[in-house]
């Protein structure tokens, strides 16, 4: 029951703060209850087998017999970093939220655990409708973070930001019926559950738009390429950004566009590997484009918030490219560089929501010489950049590394202009730095009426842990991968015919298309698989 105390218990700390009536305890309460999360998540390193590509601590009750909707949770080496990440981002952003967030205070930290309920269930969730209420459950308490806690054009950031992924959504819902449908046609049996979408043989013809395959593809596709979000449906993105509260921008930038990546890796690729081959030139483009397109509109954002929004649509954009190189380096730089932008990423924005605490404002213009007022931040933010921009030894160099080697080895033409963001992404940033924190002081910093002070302890308790993941992700990456090594190999050597077998405690079954539906079948389906 790991896998559904983790997945749940968030829900519950949202009860018990709706309910806590003293206002002033909301945030360390909060705190504890997150850090209770995080370390309750720690287990699953013990728990978890790193040899096998096997679906691990599996949970599964039947729901809704009649339409084979179960509830179905399980954990293999794609998934198991993105849970850990998100359980490791939530006390941090909670922290760094301590005085930006003054109003509401309480129904802030629920809509919080709501939505850390909501992403670790997108990552576990094993069944399509579970999968999908998890997916749609994000936006809700998003949608609030950004339109209560925002800025002055919160309404119409959350207003985009719900429409286009909606939209989305909505296709991929209709595809996943239709899968159902098709479950039932070849087995009998209408099922919901992924195992049994992997077992379908969806016809598929080349040169036309009009296959069944290719038309599933597309639905599932464009659903994750908005989370991503991907070059062209990328603009409802830096509005978000811009408006949201800096804990809203922290969760959106360090996991909730993970959630598209994954549904690649999990959903797309393996459910129509010929689609996703046939295809896989023009998400490489659209990767490609999104690199540098995102690079070159970040070097003359006049605001720093806008400008670290834009540069996560080119970092995403080598997300997809390592995932559409179909090998190894590139799948395994791909699911590397969700982290690292988690992290990296997560922490710009904690570091421009700290300044913007003490001045109010976001305009590069405004500032200068920042380095001499305020040492420890630029010494933070001077890391960061480092790791953002992916110098050797941080944990940035190690997954760019990775997909460009991937995409050289799969399709060359597409990594010599995606090496040139590599070069874009150092300019943007270091010219950035270099106006903020060198040169003349600007207005907002020989500002005598309202001196800025340095950071403070609590601020350097936030940046420390991520600091240190930046040096131990790039120093030392096997720690990370090898966890994750059985299960992207699995899924480069298997694209074709890829299925995942379950395995508990005790029991060990391949997935079939009639997949047992209760813990006493599936005992019994394991029993009869080992003969």
């Amino acid at each position: 029951m790991i896998l559904s105390t983790i997945v749940f218990l968030p829900l519950v700390f949202a009860l018990i703060i709706a309910v806590w009536p003293n206002a002033r305890t909301i945030r360390p309460l909060a705190l504890g209850f997150a850090v209770i999360e995080f370390i309750l998540s720690l287990a699953l390193l013990q728990q978890f087998d790193p040899s096998t590509s096997n679906l691990q601590m599996v949970e599964r009750y039947m729901w809704i017999e009649r339409f084979g909707i179960s509830y179905f949770m399980g954990i293999d080496g794609i998934s198991l970093w993105l849970i850990l990440l998100t359980t490791f981002l939530t006390p941090i952003t909670i922290l760094a939220s301590w005085t930006s967030i003054s109003e509401r205070v309480k129904g802030f930290h629920v809509c919080m655990f709501i939505l850390q309920t909501a992403m670790l269930g997108t990552f576990l969730a094993m069944d399509a409708i579970f999968f999908y209420v998890f997916w749609e459950l994000s936006l809700i308490p998003m949608y609030f973070m950004v339109g209560i806690w925002g800025g002055s054009r919160r309404i119409y950031a959350t207003v985009k930001f719900f429409i286009y992924t909606m939209a989305g959504s909505v296709l991929m819902l209709v595809a996943m019926i239709y899968m159902m449908y098709l479950t039932q046609e070849t087995t009998g049996q209408m099922s919901a559950s992924l195992l049994d979408f992997y077992k379908l043989q969806i016809p598929f013809v080349g040169g036309t738009f009009f296959s069944l395959q290719t038309l599933l593809f597309f639905a599932f596709a464009l659903a994750f390429a908005i989370k991503v979000p991907a070059f062209p449906v990328h603009t409802w993105l830096p509005d978000a950004h811009v408006e949201a509260p800096t804990p809203g921008s922290v969760i959106l930038a360090g996991v909730m566009l993970k959630m598209g990546t994954y549904g690649f890796m999990r959903w797309v690729i393996p459910l129509f590997p010929e689609a996703s081959e046939y295809w896989a030139w023009l998400f490489m483009l659209i990767g490609t484009v999104g690199i540098v397109y995102g690079a070159l509109v970040a070097m003359v954002q006049p605001d720093v918030k806008k400008l670290v929004a834009y540069s996560s649509v080119s970092h995403m954009g080598y997300i997809l490219l390592g995932l559409f190189a179909f090998n190894a380096y590139g799948m395994t730089g791909s699911l590397y560089q969700m982290l690292n932008h988690g992290i990296s990423t997560g922490a710009l924005f904690i570091l421009i929501g700290m300044i913007y605490e003490r001045t109010h404002s976001r305009e590069i213009s405004k500032y200068g010489g920042l380095a001499g007022v305020l040492p420890l931040f630029t010494i933070f933010f001077f890391i960061i950049t480092l790791s953002s921009i992916a110098v050797p030894m941080t944990n940035g160099f190690v997954g760019e590394f990775f997909i460009l080697m991937g995409t050289f080895q799969a399709q060359p033409v597409f990594a010599y202009f995606a090496v040139t963001g590599v070069v874009l992404g150092a300019v943007y940033m270091l010219w950035m730095f270099k106006r903020v924190f060198f040169g003349e002081q600007g207005e907002l910093v020989k500002d005598e009426h309202h001196p800025l002070h340095d950071l403070n302890a609590r601020e350097i308790a936030v940046m420390i842990p991520l600091v240190i993941m930046v040096f131990w992700m790039g120093l030392f990456p096997n720690n990370f991968l090898n966890y994750s090594k059985a299960s992207i190999d699995h899924l480069v050597n298997n694209k074709n015919t890829y299925n995942l077998t379950i395995n508990q405690p005790g029991a060990t079954a391949t997935a079939t298309a009639t997949a047992p539906t209760t813990p006493e079948q599936s005992t019994a389906a394991a029993a009869q698989g080992d003969k």
